[in-house]
């Protein structure tokens, strides 16, 4: 598994997962429970859309 998910990417990730939980605490929706998909891939370095669209926000290796 090549990893995909740059510095900056991760960070917007966990941020926008964190809200997502959030709003769906705040607003007693289970809509919030896909928040915890941007937290896993910002965690692990890898997001499957950008595997299959052949995208990388993270940096080359040398």
């Amino acid at each position: 598994m090549k990893l995909n998910v740059g510095k900056t990417d991760k960070i917007l990730r966990y941020v926008i997962g964190v809200a997502a939980i959030a709003a769906g605490v705040a607003y007693e929706s289970w809509w919030g429970a896909l928040g915890l998909i941007p937290i896993v891939t910002a965690a692990i370095n890898w997001c499957p859309l950008y595997s299959v669209l052949k995208i990388s926000s993270a940096k080359k290796s040398a």
